[in-house]
C-alpha cells in the first residue's frame, strides 16, 4: 500500500507541473491551403456549418468513398454540410499525383464538387496542425489508420466524432451522426 501511495503521489506531483490543455480551439482556428488555387481555405469561413473533414487517396481500395462523399454533400449541403477533402500520400504512397493530377482524377471519375485542400501529412508529428489538433482533442485512437479518416466538427466548430476509413459515407453510423449535428 505504501508504494502504491507513493507512487501516487509522484504521479500527481510530476503532472501538476504539466500545462493545461488548451480547450479554447476550434476547428475554425485552422485552415488549409487548397487543392488549386493560392488562397487559403480558413474553416472559419463555414462558422455555423457542420464541416467532414476526410483524407483521401486516388490510388486506394477506398477511392470509391468518393462517390458516396460526393452524394453525402449533394444530399446535406443546403442544410450546412461541408465536405473537406484532404489528400495524403500518407498510406501506402496512395496518392502521388500532383495538386493538378487529384483535381483532374477527382473531377473526371467522381465529379468531386466538395472542397479539396492541397496535398498534406496527416499522421505523425509533422501532420497538418488540424489532424494534431483532432488527436489532442479525441485521442490517440482516433488518429488515422488509412485512407478516408473521417472527423465530424459541429456547428460550433468542436469535434464530434471520429469515423475510421471503414465507415461508409452513407452508412448510418455517419449519417445519424451528421444529422444529429446539423439539427444542433
Amino acid at each position: 500500500m505504501k508504494t502504491f501511495t507513493g507512487a501516487l503521489f509522484l504521479f500527481v506531483a510530476l503532472t501538476s507541473w504539466l500545462p493545461a490543455a488548451d480547450n479554447t480551439k476550434t476547428a475554425y482556428d485552422f485552415s488549409f491551403q487548397p487543392l488549386m488555387g493560392e488562397a487559403p481555405i480558413p474553416l472559419l469561413q463555414w462558422k455555423g456549418k457542420v464541416i467532414l473533414v476526410v483524407n483521401t487517396a486516388s490510388k486506394c481500395g477506398f477511392t470509391p468513398q468518393y462517390e458516396g462523399l460526393e452524394a453525402l454533400y449533394l444530399k446535406y449541403k443546403d442544410q450546412g454540410l461541408v465536405i473537406i477533402g484532404v489528400p495524403s500520400n500518407d498510406f501506402g504512397g496512395q496518392e502521388p499525383g500532383t495538386n493538378g493530377q487529384i483535381a483532374e482524377f477527382c473531377k473526371l471519375n467522381y465529379g468531386v464538387t466538395f472542397p479539396m485542400a492541397s496535398k498534406q501529412v496527416v499522421v505523425g508529428s509533422k501532420a497538418h496542425p488540424f489532424y494534431l489538433w483532432a488527436k489532442a482533442t479525441l485521442g490517440a485512437n482516433t488518429v488515422p489508420g488509412w485512407n478516408f479518416h473521417k472527423y465530424l466538427v459541429d456547428r460550433q466548430g468542436k469535434l464530434v466524432k471520429a469515423f475510421d476509413s471503414g465507415t461508409a459515407p452513407n452508412s448510418s453510423k455517419l449519417t445519424q451522426a451528421l444529422e444529429a449535428a446539423l439539427k444542433s
